[in-house]
């Protein structure tokens, strides 16, 4: 089996003692490929040398994470953007908006994350969407790009069954990670209305790792869990999740 995770922080402090050890962690668990999304300005060397050191295994995207706009957020964003032109980004991410721990900049959040669309639009390039507590706030920034054949992904999906149908419907993928596996994220009850077809895997980590590694640095190479997982709660074989999860992140981020 063959497993892409969407969502990996990979070049982060966190692994900066084993960054090599989680490499072969990942192979020998069948997850041959890593999407890197972005967090800042300072995250881009590692995130860019870590690419270097693995060319056929990871790849990276351009984006200023929400609870990174600050006040200069126009000039980081036409910085990270002037790098486009020397790497080969395969999306913009992970951009959206945060309301969870600072709302008095929601203004330049949906600012920077218009910027940041537009910018994927005219590249033709997917987004990878962080929102929290955001949703409407979120949709409000997309709404302004209705018909631009926007794609991409809501990072780990948190919400109703009718706001999933709502962004599958604007052609956005769901990411589905170690919260799946939480019987507090009631995501047994929202996949089984959700076709495969609309779902990618990720891990976001080492954040947000799943059962029964909970409260410990999550890894990449934990996606199996998460695919066995959403096996049980589709009543399919694990292989098929594996299938389908890992033709779709192809085919949304052209790799």
């Amino acid at each position: 089996m063959n497993f892409i995770d969407t969502h990996s922080h990979l070049y982060d402090t966190a692994f900066d003692q084993d960054r090599n050890s989680i490499i072969t962690e990942c192979k020998q668990a069948g997850v041959n490929t890593l999407l890197l999304p972005n967090i800042n300005k300072e995250s881009i060397p590692a995130m860019l040398q870590l690419c270097h050191t693995y060319p056929e295994m990871c790849y990276p995207m351009i984006g200023l994470h929400p609870c990174d706009v600050k006040s200069d957020y126009k000039e980081v964003l036409q910085s990270m953007f002037a790098l486009s032109d020397q790497y080969p980004f395969i999306a913009i991410g992970e951009i959206g908006i945060d309301l969870y721990w600072d709302s008095s900049l929601l203004a330049e959040q949906k600012d920077a994350f218009a910027m940041q669309v537009d910018f994927a639009v005219r590249h033709r390039l997917p987004i990878v969407i962080h929102k929290r507590q955001s949703y409407y706030e979120v949709i409000d920034v997309l709404k302004q790009f209705k018909g631009q054949k926007l794609k991409g992904i809501f990072h780990c999906w948190s919400g109703s069954l009718d706001h999933a149908l709502a962004v599958i419907s604007m052609g956005f993928h769901l990411g589905i990670g170690g919260t799946v596996t939480y019987k507090s994220s009631r995501l047994d009850e929202l996949l089984p209305h959700i076709d495969l077809q609309h779902i990618v895997l990720e891990t976001d980590s080492p954040y947000l790792t799943p059962h029964p590694y909970r409260g410990q640095r999550n890894k990449s190479s934990y996606i199996p869990i998460i695919a066995q997982k959403i096996a049980e709660i589709k009543h399919c074989d694990i292989a098929t999740i594996a299938n389908i999860t890992t033709e779709n992140a192809k085919k949304l981020f052209n790799i």
